[in-house]
């Protein structure tokens, strides 16, 4: 063995040093940002796709353009951010580009109406989702593997759960951000047919900003390791030299190859990133039905057209359970927050298994319990920063958010600390990326399916499409007694 390749092993054998918190923290910090506007899309992408013409069955298939744009992005950013290296470092320019590009997409999709000069509005909406989706993947796996690079085996599980919290405070704070604008600062929150509520495109505007600034936060406080340091591997010229089809033949080769872990965690992956798809696009319509009491006919373009004019009350009521759909949300976001202070505590304690099992349970009950949550009875919520008269079952909607909350700390965390510890550190990325399989794929399923269900099962009752997504939470909670805790393991070439 030759000085060189003593000096190499010894540099990979290194351990990465022990992190204050604050290094950490600003290790994950750009998360809040980037999730500040994952929040204002997920709880205001079905609202504006609505009023600009989108109905109950196609607004699913519509949303299928997020867990695409993930598939696709996050598998090739990993593999290309294993092999990069530059000024700013391995995984920074990447979410760095992500950033800029997300942002473009937030500040031009609530003005589809206006831009859109040669295609419909809707179409152009859904274009720039595609675009903000895409940004959004495009700076979320090189997070995930920044964390993974700069924080120890020993500081996994507080790492990661530093990384859930910053990522529900930003989205407490998107989520509720239309809510503000409409009831503090005076914003209109209704919308004609064909156009998009003036609270909502502030809200985007304000949303880009914040997640502009978060993203530099990190690039710019956090110096990476370089390879061949700190147990990271080295950076070696023929990896830059392969062609594209060396580095395909490499990538599906991995997949054939993965770690046990992964295979049994993609089974636990899909029951509650399938039930997470429903929640997402279909709670407005769902508690606007159920707790509002709106007809299902004013989910459907043809039939408001044939009308022409929706009438007030109906505008108002839509724009209010618009409003309450980002408060509910927040409000799982802060209790997720709240569940993430303790999770690695409880996790070293009784295992990030059984941790991972019962948070996934309660967030299914939370789900089912929504069913049972309607009273039509006004009553008057003091949320601090404004008053508002809301539906009494509206109220009760915070209770399953806590088991939601629960449910979306453990997703965000524990599949990643379980896993990270059956990865090659040389290969970080790839099989990061390779992982996002796991959260697209039952998305695709859940979009493909979930409008034709709600449409030819349910009736155009959104809140049954709820009850499913229950259902599959719980299975996801029982599918975790399978899966291996990736610790000890170590990925071989074999048949698993």
């Amino acid at each position: 063995m030759t000085t060189t390749d003593t000096d190499k092993n010894m540099n990979i054998s290194q351990k990465k040093p022990h992190l204050s918190f604050w290094q950490i923290w600003n290790v994950s910090f750009g998360f809040l940002g980037v999730q500040f506007g994952f929040a204002l899309q997920n709880a205001n992408a079905s609202r504006i796709l609505s009023d600009l013409g989108a109905d109950l069955h196609s607004l699913s298939l519509f949303w299928l353009v997020a867990p695409i744009m993930g598939l696709l992005i996050q598998p090739l950013v990993g593999s290309a951010s294993d092999r990069t290296w530059s000024r700013l470092g391995r995984r920074n320019p990447y979410i760095l580009a992500g950033g800029i590009a997300a942002a473009i997409g937030m500040l031009l999709m609530p003005n589809s109406a206006t831009l859109a000069s040669f295609i419909t509005p809707l179409f152009f909406g859904a274009m720039m989702l595609a675009l903000m989706d895409a940004s959004f993947n495009l700076a979320f796996q090189p997070f995930r593997a920044l964390v993974s690079d700069m924080v120890p085996s020993e500081q996994r599980n507080v790492g990661y759960s530093i990384q859930s919290f910053l990522i529900n405070i930003g989205a407490v704070f998107g989520s509720i951000l239309p809510f503000v604008l409409t009831n503090v600062i005076g914003l209109e929150n209704t919308a004609g047919a064909g156009s998009v509520a003036p609270s909502v495109i502030w809200a985007f505007y304000i949303g880009a900003s914040v997640m502009l600034g978060s993203v530099l936060w990190t690039v710019f406080r956090t110096k990476e390791y370089a390879p061949g340091t700190h147990g990271l591997a080295p950076l070696e010229k023929s990896d830059l030299e392969r062609s594209l089809g060396e580095k395909l033949s490499e990538f599906f080769g991995l997949m054939k190859t993965m770690p046990i872990t992964m295979k049994r965690l993609a089974i636990v992956q899909f029951f509650s990133w399938f039930a997470l798809f429903i929640m997402w696009v279909y709670t407005m319509p769902a508690i606007a039905q159920h707790i509002w009491d709106i007809d299902a006919k004013w989910f459907d373009p043809h039939y408001l057209e044939s009308v022409g004019t929706i009438p007030e009350h109906i505008a108002k009521a839509k724009g209010t359970a618009g409003d309450w759909v980002g408060i509910i949300f927040a409000a799982y976001s802060f209790f997720a927050a709240i569940a993430s202070l303790f999770m690695a505590k409880i996790a070293n304690k009784i295992g990030r298994k059984l941790t991972y099992s019962l948070s996934l349970f309660a967030g299914g009950i939370g789900y089912l319990s929504i069913m049972w949550m309607q009273n039509p009875e006004l009553t008057i919520v003091n949320l601090a920063i404004t008053q508002i008269e809301v539906p009494q079952g509206a109220v009760s909607l915070f209770l399953p958010m806590v088991g939601i909350g629960m449910a979306w700390a453990a997703i965000l965390a524990m599949p990643y600390a379980i896993l990270a510890g059956s990865l090659p550190v040389k290969q970080t990325g790839v099989y990061m990326g390779i992982f996002n399989f796991t959260i697209a794929a039952p998305q695709i399923v859940s979009g493909i399916f979930a409008g034709w269900i709600l449409t030819a099962v349910f009736d155009n009752h959104a809140i049954y499409i709820i009850m499913l997504a229950g259902i599959s939470m719980i299975l996801a909670a029982l599918s975790v007694y399978f899966v291996k805790d990736g610790v000890e393991e170590k990925t071989t070439v074999s048949n698993n």
